[in-house]
């Protein structure tokens, strides 16, 4: 499978916008750029049995995250809540000349 191009990051504030969690807000666990999807704190609970692994561990049926499809979560801006990412650049900053950060599409503050 080819990688999937995506303006997210783990520990980013995101809501989700489609689905049946639709609404619900959590941080970015993990990403998987080759399969387009992302594992959101505390959305898409589903029930897994686990096996017993060392004596210490609890065994059964526990509830854990599931992936879902990049294209079903957006990022929140504290100002304008779910919204989309765009890029600044500002030159003649740092070693390399150049300064990418993420912006609100919406109020262009800073992400």
């Amino acid at each position: 499978m080819t990688d999937v191009s995506t303006k997210l990051r783990k520990e980013d504030q995101v809501q989700v916008v489609a689905g049946k969690d639709r609404g619900k807000k959590g941080k970015v666990i993990r990403i998987d750029r080759t399969k387009g999807r992302v594992i959101v704190a505390g959305c898409n609970m589903v029930k897994k049995a686990m096996k017993k692994r060392k004596q210490t561990d609890r065994g059964g049926i526990v509830e854990i995250e599931a992936a879902l499809d990049l294209s079903n979560v957006m990022i929140l801006c504290s100002k304008c809540g779910p919204t989309r990412i765009g890029y600044k650049i500002e030159s003649g900053v740092g070693s390399t000349g150049v300064k990418k950060t993420r912006v609100c599409r919406k109020c262009g503050g800073a992400l």
